[in-house]
């Protein structure tokens, strides 16, 4: 899938800069181009792509200091200019859009679902969503601004892939290095998404390509991503138990939002040596996904790399109901509460996609 990215806010900038070096770094040629937007002028520093700064009248290069109303506004001020950035980069050969921003902070949770209205409002493309939830220790101001946004950009786009940074930070790590390690987990597993229809090493048995990914991710919503790799036998028929294995740790353990397993559709997609990879484990990891997800709209192919190892990629769409988000948006609304001094009955978390137990932001 031919893409462009636009990093909004200081984590967004930072995963596209990680998602453009992994792009490069594998030859895979699936971003066509790279932007960040931001209304902190340091934040901007260093990306090795094109920047706009946007709210100098407003903020003057200093942020919006997690003010994610403001953030908002200054996007929609500014958004001609972001777009004027983009002329030329969403050409011909483009499939589609990833806005990318942590939901916790003023600017991306702010400005990135206003952009994602924007672009989809002038593009004829799918505009997707590549949302960072903020961990539960990083303060109530940032669960407010994640549960508010959330909503928006989720309506806002064609679909949003949500990554849970409490899925990835392992103990002992500081703030820094744990996000540096989230967005190169992160930067493999969209990277491969992307890429996985690309011919780089081999013809696929079964071809996966860019209208798959948009399949799956038709009905819009919430989106996971999961992902599992182990070591290959040389011969496929020994790698079938490898690729189921691999496939549950996928779904079960290496999910973007875990407990995101009842899905509306999945693609499932193993990645390998041409020689390693098994039609049947294929084919059999796609059934147990089936079962697992509910879902009778599971695709599933394979993408010839040349490795050593076999990986498995599933991507989830339609995945509201999962545990790990009702538990957000409830953490999200208690934060609201405990700022707003209320304490009404919040009722099913579930419910808050369709009313404004939390309020939206636009």
């Amino acid at each position: 899938m031919k893409t462009v990215l636009i990093g909004v806010g200081q984590a967004g900038g930072k995963l596209t800069r990680e998602l453009v070096e992994y792009d490069e770094q594998m030859g895979f040629d699936s971003v066509r181009g790279a932007l960040a937007v931001n209304t902190a002028q340091a934040d901007l520093q260093g990306l090795p792509f094109e920047t706009v700064l946007v709210g100098q009248d407003r903020v003057k290069g200093q942020g919006v200091g997690g003010d994610n109303e403001l953030g908002a506004e200054v996007m929609q001020s500014d958004s001609r200019e972001v777009l004027s950035a983009l002329d030329g980069r969403v050409a011909a050969g483009t499939e589609s859009i990833f806005v990318v921003a942590g939901l916790g902070g003023g600017t991306g949770s702010g400005g990135a679902p206003v952009l994602a209205k924007e672009l989809s409002r002038i593009y004829d493309v799918p505009v997707y969503g590549l949302g960072i939830l903020p961990g539960r220790d990083e303060g109530s101001m940032y669960q407010v601004n994640a549960g508010r946004s959330l909503k928006t950009f989720a309506r806002e786009t064609d679909a949003l892939l949500l990554v849970d940074n409490d899925a990835f930070r392992s103990a002992g790590e500081s703030i820094t290095e744990g996000f540096d390690a989230i967005n190169e987990e992160i930067a493999q597993r969209v990277g491969l998404l992307l890429a996985s229809g690309e011919a780089v090493d081999g013809v696929a048995e079964s071809v996966v390509d860019s209208s798959e990914i948009i399949n799956t991710l038709r009905e819009g919503g919430i989106a996971a991503l999961g992902y599992a790799s182990a070591d290959a036998a040389p011969d496929a028929e020994e790698n079938i138990n490898t690729v189921m294995s691999t496939t549950r740790r996928a779904l079960l353990t290496g999910s973007s939002l875990p407990d995101a397993t009842d899905a509306d559709a999945a693609l499932l997609i193993v990645a390998g040596d041409q020689d390693a990879i098994p039609r049947k484990g294929v084919e059999r990891a796609r059934r147990w996904v089936e079962e697992e997800t509910g879902s009778l709209q599971v695709r599933g192919g394979d993408f010839p790399l040349s490795s050593g190892r076999l990986a498995t990629l599933i991507l989830l769409g339609g995945v509201e109901r999962s545990g790990r988000l009702e538990a957000f948006m409830e953490r999200a609304k208690e934060a609201q509460d405990e700022e707003t001094g209320a304490a009404a009955d919040r009722g099913d978390p579930a419910e808050m996609w369709s009313n404004d137990d939390l309020d939206d932001l636009l």
